[in-house]
């Protein structure tokens, strides 16, 4: 079970260009399709105190539009949702995201 954590209220995303072009190299995700996650529920939400050294940062699991099961690191930035990266979530994190 993970300690599930409310995002930050925002406003928008912030993509860093060399992010969005690693993403659909080695991931195929697209900006668009990682912002969906967001929106679609379930969304299970939790702090990463590992990576937060410099800033807060947070993990996500959900889905795109299409059903596809995500997993994204991210941080907010005045307001915007800045996804560090994404992926097709992993045994262990479908696991969590279907566990009640």
């Amino acid at each position: 079970m993970v300690a599930t954590v409310s995002i930050p209220e925002f406003e928008g995303f912030d993509w860093d260009e060399a992010n969005a072009g690693k993403n659909w190299k080695k991931h195929r995700v697209t900006p668009g399709e990682a912002e969906q996650l967001f929106f679609n529920e379930p969304l299970v939400v939790a702090g990463d105190e590992t990576h937060s050294k410099k800033e807060k940062r947070f993990r996500a699991l959900g889905q795109s539009d299409d059903g596809r099961l995500l997993f994204a690191a991210f941080t907010v930035r005045r307001r915007r949702i800045r996804v560090i990266f994404v992926r097709d979530m992993n045994r262990k994190d479908r696991k969590v995201y279907r566990s009640p």
